[in-house]
């Protein structure tokens, strides 16, 4: 059956009042806000409706928005902000008096302050917190092979902070955290992710929103907008929470041309089970 194309998100709503949205190629694009989206995010918390914004950023929440003035983003879209760096904190607390390696970037190392654990050098841990490649503009998975093999042989887990594969900066693609757990688990090696798809930032989003909504509610009341196949989708069939899909972000060059039943097929072998109410190209609130 053919996968639903929607005009507007206005419709969706007051039947679902909690959104929980993705970040990156849905509100901006890693350079620039997306107006349309912006918009229909404000609209709908005018409505009496619920924004959690749901990232896969490995950094903690308050860095995710510090972003926002710099891409033109308003502060007015969300009501909450849960991050893969929130709840991957959770995995390392469960570690505490371990030694770990952080292996990634220098800016996610606010990850790793306040933990019951010690950051040491790749010698002497005995985990590997993952938040990226080192330098994400020179290097690929391959540059990592032999640190991957010796991870292995050393029985070593990864935790790794983004499940995300790719992210788009502007026109470009840069590889995530997500390529090397991807890699590592193929090789044999223990992985760990708390992000999108699975349950602890889903758990830990809908708990926000229930406190910003001051009730319960059903998960049909849920829905989950996102550009991701792998992740946003599958966290949304896994989870058991409706799902908007939104086709210009991630796998915009990919599906170029795909109508509503390639759509469905894309989505359905990778989200088996999903309940999905459409596409939109771009959120928005109203016709244009």
């Amino acid at each position: 059956m053919p996968l639903p194309k929607l005009a507007a998100a206005s419709a969706l709503s007051q039947q679902h009042p909690v959104w929980l949205c993705d970040v990156w190629g849905v509100v901006h694009n890693g350079a620039a806000a997306i107006p349309e989206a912006c918009d229909a995010l404000i609209r709908h918390r005018r409505n009496g409706g619920v924004v959690v914004l749901l990232t896969n950023a490995p950094r903690r929440w308050p860095r995710v928005v510090a972003l926002f003035d710099r891409f033109g983003v308003p502060s007015e879209i969300y009501d909450r902000v849960v991050s893969s760096g929130d709840v991957t904190r959770g995995l390392i607390e469960m570690r505490a008096g371990q030694s770990i390696f952080h292996l990634g970037p220098d800016r996610d190392h606010d990850l790793t302050v306040d933990l019951p654990v010690r950051f040491t050098s790749f010698a002497e841990a005995e985990a590997v917190l993952c938040t990226g490649l080192l330098d994400d503009h020179l290097e690929s998975v391959a540059d990592y092979e032999p640190l991957l093999a010796e991870m292995q042989q050393r029985d070593m887990t990864m935790i790794c902070a983004n499940p995300d594969k790719v992210v788009h900066v502007g026109e470009r693609l840069f590889p995530c955290a997500g390529l090397l757990a991807e890699r590592f688990a193929a090789i044999g090696g223990q992985v760990e992710m708390a992000g999108k798809p699975y349950p602890p930032i889903y758990r830990a989003a809908l708990d926000q929103a229930r406190e910003v909504l001051g009730r319960n509610f059903a998960a049909d009341e849920i829905l989950a907008i996102g550009d991701s196949v792998a992740t946003d989708m599958a966290g949304a069939a896994l989870n058991r929470i409706p799902a908007l899909f939104i086709s210009q972000g991630i796998h915009r060059e990919e599906i170029d041309g795909v109508g509503g039943e390639g759509l469905a097929a894309l989505i359905s072998a990778a989200a088996p089970g999903i309940a999905i109410v459409g596409y939109m190209d771009t959120l928005r609130w109203g016709r244009t």
